[in-house]
Parts: C-alpha cells; structure tokens; sequence
C-alpha cells in the first residue's frame, strides 16, 4: 500500500484536531473544578455542574510561550434561588482567574 503526501497531510491534520480535541476536553474539566473549589471557598453553588466556552485566542504565558487562552462562563447561586453568571479564566492549563459579583447583601 502507497501513501501519498496528501494522504499523510490529511492523517496528520486529522491527528492534531483530535489532540486539541482532547486537551480542550480536560482544560474545560480543570475549569470546572476550579469554579467548584472556589464555590466552597466563597459559599455558592456552580449550578448545572458545567462550564460554557465564550472566547478563545492565543495568548503568551508569563515564560513568553504561546498558549490557548479560553475564557469560560458559568452560572452560579448564593442562596440557590437567584442564577448569576460568572466566568472563569484559563491560560493553557493553568488557572489564571475565577471572577463572580459579590453577593447583593438585603439590609434591614
């Protein structure tokens, strides 16, 4: 069996999709449990257990090397009635943010 160039470019091009497939899999899992981690710290609740992708570029990491940079949003809850949204910021694989509101306090 012949493989021509155009062969390999398509099986090469099929292999590299499938890899930043899988990366971008497991950075939106890494995403998720930072959210739930900070949800513990700072009392609310991820709700629907899940992560949104907004935006996407390439970006530079603080070594100077070019990364993925996603930008995901969730919605989350203080008293688990009200749904607010907030998102969470990823460098690679690296955590670089997790951004909610404060919680609107009722005076009385």
């Amino acid at each position: 069996m012949v493989f021509t160039l155009g062969d390999i470019l398509i099986a090469l091009a099929f292999g590299g999709l499938s890899l930043y497939f899988l990366s971008s899999i497991r950075v939106r899992e890494l995403a998720v449990q930072a959210v739930a981690r900070a949800g513990q710290q700072d009392d609310y609740q991820l709700l629907d257990q899940a992560v949104h992708i907004r935006r996407i570029s390439l970006s530079r990491d603080g070594r100077g090397r070019w990364r993925v940079w996603r930008q995901y949003r969730f919605d989350y809850s203080f008293d688990g009635v009200e749904r607010r949204q907030g998102h969470v910021i990823m460098l690679g694989k690296q955590l670089q943010a997790v951004v909610v509101s404060d919680q609107a306090r009722t005076l009385h």
